[in-house]
């Protein structure tokens, strides 16, 4: 999924089913996003009741891509549901796509 440069967030979304309860407080978001600035994005979980978890903020990095592992205390949100990746390219000149990203509960 393409990231607009400097422009509107994008949304990937990854539905779960057949849970029982609430995310666990080590919930693991896996995130492997190509980009050629990753100090330009800004990455946010979004539960399914739409509580947002703030994931990584733009930065002065000159780094390529965001491959990484975060951990989220999601332990308030039901399990299932459709869980969204928000992403937004806040800086112009650079741009990049969301290769893949999981959710490990």
């Amino acid at each position: 999924m393409a990231i607009p440069d400097a422009g509107a967030a994008v949304y990937s979304n990854i539905a779960t089913s057949g849970l029982t309860g609430n995310a666990p407080s080590t919930l693991k978001v896996t995130v492997d996003i190509k980009h050629s600035w990753s100090g330009d994005l800004v990455i946010d979980l979004v539960a399914p009741d739409g509580s947002t978890y703030r994931l990584k903020n733009s930065s002065n990095s000159s780094t390529p891509n965001v491959n990484t592992t975060y951990t989220v205390n999601a332990s308030t949100e039901a399990a299932n549901g459709t869980w969204r990746l928000k992403v937004q390219d806040v800086y112009s000149q650079d741009t990049g796509y969301i290769d893949v990203w999981k959710l490990t509960f």
